[in-house]
């Protein structure tokens, strides 16, 4: 006898729950990672003392590289108002030659940042040169490499930028070489220790074996690994390379006359105090500003680098 045929129900969709991923989700997913770099943007934006720090720095050298060339007055001319106050005529006043402060100050801007990037650049290159031979290479090349940056970290460092810049003359080269003469050691240290960390990875060690050389090694895979904390020093040492040139500046051992950079301008209107307080107030005012722009996007950097505070 025939069994009758039993009915095949469907079964909707409705009552199954999906484990998991599905496909369009995951697809979502790769879509919305992002890479280390453009989360380091993103943590950097949204550090509003860094923003605000940025967008100084850009008003500063925007009015430095424009000021001087829209003004109708030069850095260095006579105008026949001798210590005259800040009014809608010389908005930042005059000094005790009738020069105009607002045009001066921005011409020092020039100066000022110009000796603080050269001097950070300068740094840059020696610090990372030195730093990545020296860890990469080790044993008794790391001993002397050390030994040579402890020696001129021994020697106080404005002592020998004030011995150099008597010795040179001051001017605007010599000041550079002075600042840089041993401000390249910090980066050397900072380079140092990222890449004793750094060249036992697995990709190191890859390269080695191909027969890579070592200057191959350390600029293909050494410095891009370490460029974070090579970025983070390096902002770092430009506030405070323009705070040593205005404190140099400051004791007469800065760039020459007519030329003016922010610390000359300083010790100017520090012998004016009492009659004219404006040409000492406007170049300590961009000092402060500018150095504190510096500091906070350094420390936003740093922030937005550090792995630690990833999510």
């Amino acid at each position: 006898m025939n069994q009758p045929k039993q009915e095949i129900q469907k079964i909707s969709k409705e009552k199954f729950n999906i484990v998991g991923g599905r496909h369009e989700q995951t697809e979502q997913l790769a879509e919305t990672s992002v890479s280390f770099w453009k989360e380091v943007r993103i943590r950097f934006s949204h550090n509003k003392l860094a923003i605000v720090g940025f967008v100084i720095l850009i008003i500063v050298a925007l009015m430095a590289i424009f000021v001087p060339f829209l003004s109708p007055y030069s850095y260095k001319e006579n105008l026949g108002a001798y210590n005259a106050a800040p009014s809608s005529k010389y908005w930042f006043g005059t000094d005790d030659l009738g020069r105009d402060v607002f045009v001066r100050v921005w011409i020092g801007a020039r100066i000022s940042l110009f000796i603080g990037i050269t001097a950070a650049v300068i740094d840059l290159i020696i610090g990372v040169a030195w730093g990545s031979i020296s860890g990469l290479v080790g044993g008794r090349v790391d001993d002397i490499m050390m030994r040579i940056a402890d020696v001129l970290t021994a020697v106080p460092y404005l002592l020998v930028v004030i011995i150099l810049l008597v010795v040179l003359q001051p001017g605007l080269v010599p000041m550079i070489i002075a600042l840089s003469i041993t401000g390249w050691v910090n980066m050397a240290r900072i380079v140092r220790g990222e890449v004793l960390s750094i060249k036992n990875r697995e990709f190191v060690l890859a390269a080695r074996t191909l027969g890579a050389g070592t200057g191959h090694i350390i600029m293909k895979h050494l410095v891009p690994n370490a460029l974070g904390a090579i970025l983070v020093t390096m902002t770092l040492t430009i506030p405070s390379a323009i705070f040593t040139e205005s404190f140099l500046s400051y004791l007469g051992l800065g760039v020459t006359q007519p030329m003016a950079s922010w610390g000359t301008m300083a010790s100017d209107g520090n012998n004016a105090l009492d009659t004219a307080p404006w040409r000492l107030i406007f170049p300590a005012i961009l000092i402060s500003i500018t150095i504190f722009a510096f500091n906070a996007v350094g420390d936003g950097l740093r922030d937005a680098l550090d792995p630690k505070l990833r999510k």
